[in-house]
């Protein structure tokens, strides 16, 4: 047995079978290359669902990781640290909010944003008690806690983990019209992404971010936009709202936030939505810890100075149009924003995984999502001359005959 096999047979042995992984063990990574036990080498195209956007290890941030963690590394919010406002600040002035709330996972802003919005309906819309809807989605991922899944139009994402939170009213992703038959006076958010990733990288229609504004203010109503996977510069922008024009009255920041070394989450908004916060009403002990707030701002800064958004804006379309040119008689679309892109699988041709299986085999780490899909999402850091040497291989997985499955 080689060692590959005997590390996998290990996980699963210990672990729970949640997640059905490409079969490759990595121990090193740098940029947007990883290696695995074996010493083989992959060019890493799914970025850990965008937590990677700077690239594995980026030096600065890990320098930053080690400073920090070499002084303090928690103190939990009983005390105030030296590190956790200036990270704040800094966010906060990056994407254009008044505060935010720093979290450690996704999830967790997903859920921060839940309450907030609800308790800001409550408290100043004046919904009555217990009332408050928050509109979401068909299609949509924005985690995996229970009030969360409650809400998901994902059959296998709900099953047997009920019975679920309540308040949250189910439409067609990309249907302004469904938005607005939807809202109603007891109407507190609109939870949604302004591209879906794991959905299958489903680009709405243009102007849907900013008619979704429109109708929101004029319901007042709260415009969240969960950019955990879509923002920090992976669609283009430093969030994908901007391709809209919009800056939502809530957003979900995290995944890149962390630099690929540390989950680091926060949820922003202005005061109005903040301050119906008061000591007790949430928190979290790791959220906003010192080793957390250096590296976020380390991550913050590596985005702005090697202008990250803009080479996925430049790299994304000269990208996705050499995708096409391959010509493929699999493919059925090509869909995406900047270095979030979907190849979407036609299913005469089978599912998406053995096309990633194929493309392992040629030293690239793609991942399937919704069965049809081939997502290509690398670091930010990648260069236009190695995404040349990947469309050979790319080419030549998606011209050969369907492959077939493992």
């Amino acid at each position: 047995m080689g060692r590959t096999e005997e590390l996998i047979r290990e996980v699963d042995r210990w672990s729970a079978h949640n997640y059905h992984p490409l079969p490759v063990v990595i121990e090193r990574g740098e940029g947007c290359w990883v290696w695995d036990v074996e010493g083989n080498k992959y060019l890493d195209m799914l970025s850990a669902y965008s937590a990677v956007n700077q690239g594995h290890r980026h030096p600065r941030i890990i320098a930053a990781l080690v400073d920090q963690a070499e002084r303090l590394t928690l103190t939990s919010r009983a005390f105030h640290n030296d590190q956790m406002g200036a990270f704040l600040h800094q966010l906060c002035e990056l994407v254009g909010y008044h505060k935010a709330l720093p979290m450690n996972t996704g999830a967790e802003a997903v859920e921060t944003a839940i309450k907030a919005v609800r308790k800001w309906g409550y408290m100043v819309k004046g919904v009555a008690p217990e009332a408050g809807e928050i509109i979401v989605c068909e299609n949509n991922f924005h985690g995996r806690t229970t009030t969360i899944v409650g809400f998901s139009s994902e059959e296998q994402y709900r099953h047997g983990f009920g019975p679920f939170t309540p308040g949250f009213k189910l439409i067609p992703y990309g249907d302004i019209d469904a938005l607005r038959a939807a809202v109603t006076e007891n109407t507190v958010g609109f939870l949604v992404e302004p591209l879906q990733g794991e959905g299958g990288v489903i680009v709405p229609p243009e102007g849907y971010m900013k008619e979704a504004q429109a109708i929101c203010r004029e319901a007042n109503a709260k415009l969240m936009a969960d950019e955990i996977q879509t923002g920090l510069g992976r669609t283009g922008r430093m969030l994908c709202c901007h391709w809209d024009g919009v800056t939502p009255d809530v957003v979900m920041l995290g995944k890149a936030l962390g630099g690929g070394v540390y989950p680091v989450s926060a949820c922003l908004a202005d005061e109005d939505v903040m301050d119906v916060f008061a000591p007790g009403d949430h928190g979290s002990t790791f959220g906003g810890n010192p080793l957390a707030a250096a590296v976020g701002s380390a991550a913050l800064d590596v985005l702005v100075d090697e202008k990250l958004p803009e080479r996925a804006a430049e790299l994304g379309d000269w990208f996705m149009g050499e995708l096409s040119a391959i010509g493929s008689p699999h493919v059925e679309e090509i869909r995406g924003r900047g270095l979030m892109i979907g190849v979407v699988v036609k299913e005469s041709s089978g599912t998406a995984r053995p096309f990633c299986e194929a493309l392992m085999e040629r030293g690239i780490l793609a991942k399937e999502t919704h069965y049809q899909v081939v997502r290509f999402a690398p670091p930010l850091v990648i260069t236009r001359e190695i995404l040349e040497e990947a469309l050979a291989a790319i080419g030549e997985v998606f011209r050969a005959p369907a492959p077939q499955p493992a």
